[in-house]
């Protein structure tokens, strides 16, 4: 590397906790494997774990954590582990029953930050999530939407985790700027995120600045274009990984760190595990700063306008997307 400085390590949530700023995304990680990643990662260096019901990996993951504890390795207060709460349990009677669930699979006795995974509520179809349960779905394989829950109720029940002492930090994910708007009206306890997806080819950076104005820190999910994008191609990309002996996925996740988002890239190679983590070494100059904040395409990843009940906001999710399914290793 040519830098000496290096990005922050952690943020400060509004809530007074801290959170590291890069973690292991474990979205579409491979059965069997995750287990395995996880640990790898831990013993690397991470101490962010990212997680979700619906990946349904969390038992998995819930064995490299008993096996990373038990060894000694690291104790569970040095771990950052996040989970969501899926679209079929947006009813404040399965909030709860939810997060127990991915406690008991993730053999943990508390989570640190536990998300809303999406403004939008399923019917509900059965605990836990599987392949049978996790999308509510008419015989025709239309999405049903439960409208007899509202995200306000929603927010009540998260809150409830907070005071029964099962989550430390509670906040957000895919929200837009209203809905975060709408949320803050009504919050006892803040939101202290909302992860989105967010990269130098969709850089929302209208949102990143207003949820930072609004006390909200920014996780970007797929910082690295989930291999979907060509991003990690790009000329003006790969002329500054040169430039600062760096691959063009630390560039990607060095820009992020360093504009004030929270970055959870995910891989299965160690040698890319190392490389992620490596990315808080680099300082990026202003002038590339502005190289790639000027990048931005519009370009989504993972477009979830099918799934909305009402319809999207722009600043949410744009329609432009680049259709390239090559895959370079790297989410």
């Amino acid at each position: 590397m040519t830098q000496a400085s290096h990005q922050p390590l952690f943020y400060g949530l509004s809530d007074g906790n801290r959170i590291p700023s890069l973690g292991l995304g474990t979205w579409k990680a491979e059965p069997g494997q995750i287990g395995e990643v996880v640990q790898k990662a831990i013993e690397l260096g991470y101490r962010h774990i990212d997680c979700a019901a619906v990946y349904m990996n969390e038992k998995e993951i819930g064995g490299a954590f008993r096996r990373v504890f038990s060894s000694g390795y690291v104790k569970r207060e040095e771990l950052f582990v996040t989970s969501k709460l899926w679209n079929t349990c947006h009813r404040p009677e399965h909030v709860v029953e939810a997060c127990k669930q991915t406690l008991a699979d993730l053999q943990l006795e508390y989570l640190d930050l536990y998300l809303i995974h999406w403004p939008f509520a399923w019917e509900f179809c059965g605990s836990p999530l599987n392949e049978n349960t996790w999308k509510g779905v008419d015989g025709a394989g239309n999405i049903r939407f439960d409208h007899g829950v509202t995200l306000q109720q929603t927010w009540a029940a998260m809150e409830s985790l907070v005071e029964q002492g099962l989550v430390r930090s509670i906040g957000v994910s895919n929200y837009g700027l209203a809905e975060l708007h709408d949320l803050l009206s009504y919050a006892r306890i803040k939101p202290v995120v909302n992860q989105i997806e967010a990269h130098p080819y969709n850089s929302r950076a209208e949102h990143v600045q207003e949820a930072k104005r609004m006390g909200l820190l920014v996780e970007a999910y797929a910082p690295l274009g989930s291999g979907t994008l060509g991003m990690l191609r790009d000329p003006a990309i790969q002329n500054l990984a040169k430039k600062y002996q760096a691959t063009p996925a630390q560039i990607c996740l060095a820009w992020n760190i360093q504009r004030g988002c929270v970055v959870l890239p995910k891989s299965v190679s160690p040698d890319r595990l190392r490389e992620n983590l490596d990315a808080v070494r680099i300082l990026l100059d202003a002038a590339d700063m502005d190289t790639l904040n000027g990048m931005d395409r519009a370009l989504l990843a993972c477009d979830m306008r099918v799934y909305w009940p009402y319809p999207v906001p722009e600043e949410a999710v744009r329609p432009e997307r680049f259709q390239n399914t090559s895959s370079n290793g790297h989410s």
